[in-house]
């Protein structure tokens, strides 16, 4: 019988390690921080069978989706997507095996009238919504076995204090050797040890700890080189943060009225004028309005749980978490939730910090009186939901961090589609570790004057990517980023943020982190060694990673691997950029193969003045100087009477030839699963052969 269970999202005592005062934990992997990012990274290092230590401030895991009250996934419209003759369902390619797993597990344990459906809460703006019981419940499963068998230690209730460091003066850097901590609850201090150390917690606060190179609100245009930025740093400029509430729609006379906190309508953050009960649209010229329980209303804006099996229908017994940020008001103008503006959390002392956060819970508190007082009296607080008394979430729902300076930084030119003009990705980093997308820069700016407010194209994010350079301090060895405290931008942040992404993130950094404990390599060396990070790409993608976005290649596509890792490495792409296929049975010319093979074998190219073809002449052929370079290396021949044919499809039987002349000793890797006869080749099947070509040159 297992020894550690759960109840309502809540492990038993037993799942937790104690450390006694002083004591001193040693593991291979120290993930330190209670966000969604920590939950992933720890438990990608688990399935690898790589020990973990987790040490984080509750006892629940998952961040956003537990502790933070908003099991609410802000999916962009590509997660989406329904399978279709030409693409796959949006959870095939959008996000990973993982991830996926997660929210079918949360749809079966949140079934509605005794079926299972594909938003179980059916929020408007939301996808997928579920309880953050029910969140907490699906994320738990999978750590018990770890949890029991001793691989994972827990420790909870507990915040970091020290950065533990030894100096590398030869390499002109420092390396994270463990970090101090202390007990919430206890005071003592403990202390763990690791190889590799991932920052994964939601204030960056190791950064601050160790005083590494970071940045914090919104950056100069001298520090990221984003044209878009003032001449001058404004580091109180960040996102607001918001408690998050849940909420029941009762039936009429039993609601259940939450007290006003002290300084209502006295202290500014507790402004009844800075609330509203009706969502209010400007369109036309003229304005109209959506009540609470509207079924576009703010009520099931961010619903989490619902009775009916129509989503649009707001039943008595309903359950919404209470989310609302700023919105336009006839009378009030901006306004008119719980987003906590008047104020901001990095770069202040701890003691600042908490008193910001409890004004920002007075606040969360405060809008709830309001509701009740205005309209709304059919509502009452689910605390078995947050597990607190109120129905306040146990932390606020943090949308910015410290932000390490890693080895890329991602800026607004890499992702906003005012950069990439007629295409349907942003940057395609080659070092690529996932990929994310949120349809815009959704930055909740706080009430610092000086905020960028980006419009048009400049505020759009096309699907964008991870480099995994991003995941690396610049200067400092041991230490992997996560969740916010990667290599973004104050604007770029703004997407990658969000709850599939940082997800994806954490994903990231625990395949590095465990990559680092394997090979005994830095992480540092592992990203710009090729070898070892294509090694790291192909592992990812093996295990249902994304790294490139195609919308009709899936996870469980024989091929995945091979067709995420180069297009990755820019070998193999789309045929056309303004969209996201791949195409993975279409024919390959013999120009894309030609360009294709100099491209994997980092052939210096030529260009001479007179053509071997009379079909490919210099500046009428696109091809002309990869298809010259292979000729002048004796790696091709044309199809006869001087012609080289470039735009006709290639044959199986052809690149046989061409693989026996360019690299021989590889021949039977590329042909393991492919028949050289005289079938037009695919790009799914030049994906497959090359892959085996670039895995023998890299000798991985």
């Amino acid at each position: 019988m297992s020894r550690i269970s759960q109840r309502d999202g809540v492990l038993t005592p037993a799942a937790f390690t104690q450390p006694t005062a002083d004591q001193t934990l040693n593991c291979r992997i120290l993930v330190v921080g209670g966000s969604t990012a920590a939950y992933t990274a720890a438990l990608t290092a688990l399935r690898m069978n790589v020990e973990v230590c987790l040490v984080q401030p509750q006892k629940l895991v998952g961040g956003q989706f537990t502790a933070q009250g908003l099991p609410a996934s802000d999916d962009g419209d590509l997660l989406k997507q329904k399978a279709s003759f030409s693409r796959v369902d949006g959870e095939q390619f959008a996000i990973s095996r993982s991830q996926r797993w997660f929210r079918e597990r949360q749809r079966q344990l949140q079934p509605v009238m005794g079926r299972v459906q594909n938003n179980p809460g059916g929020a408007w703006v939301c996808e997928m919504t579920t309880t953050p019981v029910v969140a907490a419940t699906a994320l738990n499963e999978p750590l018990i076995p770890y949890l029991e068998s001793g691989k994972l230690r827990l420790v909870v209730e507990s915040e970091p204090t020290e950065v533990l460091v030894t100096q590398m003066p030869e390499a002109g850097r420092s390396r994270v050797t463990g970090v101090k901590f202390q007990n919430l609850k206890t005071g003592e201090p403990f202390t763990v040890m690791a190889s590799v150390t991932v920052e994964a917690t939601d204030f960056g606060d190791l950064l601050e700890l160790g005083n590494f190179p970071s940045r914090v609100g919104q950056e100069a245009r001298t520090d990221t080189g984003e044209a878009i930025l003032p001449e001058q740093a404004i580091p109180a400029c960040q996102q607001s943060f918001t408690f998050n509430v849940m909420v029941e729609h009762t039936a009429p006379g039993q609601g259940k009225r939450l007290a006003a906190p002290l300084g209502y309508d006295k202290e500014p953050w507790l402004n009844s004028n800075d609330f509203t009960s009706v969502y209010w649209i400007y369109r036309g010229g003229r304005w109209s309005k959506r009540d609470f329980f509207d079924p576009f209303g703010i009520f099931r804006y961010r619903r989490v749980l619902r009775r009916k099996s129509h989503e649009k229908i707001v039943s008595i017994g309903d359950v919404a978490a209470i989310n609302w940020g700023t919105s336009a008001h006839p009378y009030k103008g901006e306004c008119c939730g719980n987003d906590f503006r008047r104020g901001h959390l990095i770069g202040i002392s701890r003691q600042e910090r908490k008193e910001i956060v409890q004004r920002a819970r007075d606040r969360a508190q405060a809008y709830i009186y309001y509701l009740q007082t205005h309209g709304v009296k059919d509502l009452k607080t689910r605390g078995d939901f947050t597990w607190t008394p109120d129905g306040i979430a146990l932390e606020p729902y943090i949308r910015e961090a410290r932000r390490g300076i890693a080895i890329t930084t991602i800026r607004h030119e890499d992702v906003a589609e005012a950069f990439f003009p007629n295409q349907a990705r942003a940057r395609n980093f080659n070092d690529s570790l996932g990929i994310g997308q949120y349809h815009y820069l959704d930055l909740h700016g706080n009430l610092v004057e000086g905020h960028i407010t980006p419009k048009g194209k400049d505020v759009i994010a096309l699907p964008f990517s991870l480099p995994a350079t991003a995941l690396v301090p610049m200067t400092i060895d041991g230490l992997v980023l996560s969740a916010k405290s990667i290599g973004t931008t104050h604007i770029t942040n703004a997407a990658y943020r969000m709850h599939p992404m940082e997800w994806a993130i954490g994903e990231a950094s625990g395949f590095l982190a465990v990559f680092a404990a394997w090979t005994g390599e830095s992480p540092r060396r592992i990203v710009e060694a090729t070898p070892l990070l294509r090694k790291l790409q192909g592992f990812m993608a093996r295990n249902g990673v994304p790294l490139f976005w195609f919308d009709d290649v899936a996870h469980d596509d024989p091929d995945f691997e091979a067709i995420q890792v180069m297009a990755t490495t820019g070998i193999i792409r789309s045929e056309n950029a303004n969209n996201l296929h791949f195409r993975p049975y279409a024919n390959v010319t013999r120009a894309v193969v030609a360009t294709a093979l100099v491209s994997l074998l980092g052939l210096e190219k030529v260009i001479p003045p007179q053509p071997s073809f009379s079909d490919v002449q210099p500046g009428q052929h696109w091809a002309y100087s990869n298809i010259e370079t292979l000729k002048a290396q004796g790696m091709i021949a044309g199809v006869g009477r001087g012609r080289f044919s470039p735009d006709t499809p290639i044959t199986r039987r052809q690149l046989s030839y061409l693989i026996k002349a360019s690299v021989p000793d590889a021949f039977d890797q590329a042909f393991e699963r492919l028949a050289p006869d005289n079938t037009p080749l695919s790009r799914r099947e030049l994906s497959r052969a090359f892959y085996a070509l670039l895995k023998h040159r890299l000798e991985i």
